[in-house]
């Protein structure tokens, strides 16, 4: 059985969503958690007493991502609490969907790539600046960074660098027996654009098609690997990249 007892979980946007399901099983595999929001800090509560529940110490942090101090204040706060991070996964971020190439705006591109890009790249910055040797960081990206899809250029290039990064941070930082991978997504039923079951039903409809297994992805189906990345059985596990998507095509 996986165990995490004494160590120290960071995970960004878990409030909700892939975020709150991977606090939770981090949790519940003994580790002391933090809580990251920016701004639904009624969720990030609800979160909070979940995990606590779980008999774990956890706090929750206000830091949006999307500035660097920040971002540094949720790693001095959380070494202040804890006295050390164990695991960090960059899994904030935003979705825009159904936008041709031709159709984003300046405002559209600049929010997306400053909470998805360079929020995660800093976060992981962070993590790398911060973490225990032996350490994990975990880059949840997307699987529109593996598979193009009509309507998301910006929101899959803005998950794109991040993933880069992933390659070049395991290498720079492995000696010290850090592992960095990053989970690639399928899209996620109730979570992000899908949290409403009646939402894009036509990219719903088309999502599901390309999916051998017919159906989207459910946050414990990410979870599972995220729990994976951040045991000893991915001590020797570097650098990669695993897609969460039941063989789907996009």
């Amino acid at each position: 059985m996986n165990t995490l007892q004494n160590k120290t979980a960071l995970i960004t946007g878990s409030a909700r969503g892939l975020g709150k399901a991977i606090a939770e099983r981090y949790a519940a595999l003994g580790a002391n958690i933090v809580v990251n929001y920016s701004r639904d800090k009624v969720s990030a509560e609800e979160t909070l007493s979940t995990v606590e529940a779980m008999g774990v110490k956890a706090i929750a942090i206000q830091a949006d991502v999307s500035k660097v101090t920040d971002i540094e204040r949720l790693f001095d706060e959380t070494k202040k609490a804890f006295g050390k991070i164990d695991i960090v996964v960059a899994n904030a971020g935003i979705e825009m969907v159904e936008t041709p190439v031709t159709q984003f705006t300046e405002e559209q591109f600049d929010r997306l790539f400053s909470i998805n890009t360079k929020g995660a790249y800093f976060t992981m910055q962070q993590a790398a600046k911060n973490i225990e040797d032996n350490g994990r960081i975990i880059y949840i990206a997307s699987s529109t960074t593996a598979f193009p899809v009509k309507g998301m250029a910006v929101y899959g290039g803005s998950k794109t660098t991040p993933r880069y990064l992933v390659d070049v941070l395991s290498k720079e930082i492995g000696h010290r027996g850090v592992t960095v991978n990053s989970i690639i997504p399928f899209a996620v039923d109730h979570s992000g654009i899908f949290v409403d079951p009646s939402a894009y039903p036509e990219l719903r409809k088309s999502l599901i098609e390309s999916c051998p297994m017919g159906r989207l992805a459910e946050v414990e189906d990410v979870a599972n690997l995220a729990e994976f990345f951040a045991s000893d059985l991915s001590s020797f596990v570097n650098g990669q990249h695993l897609l969460v998507n039941g063989g789907a095509t996009q």
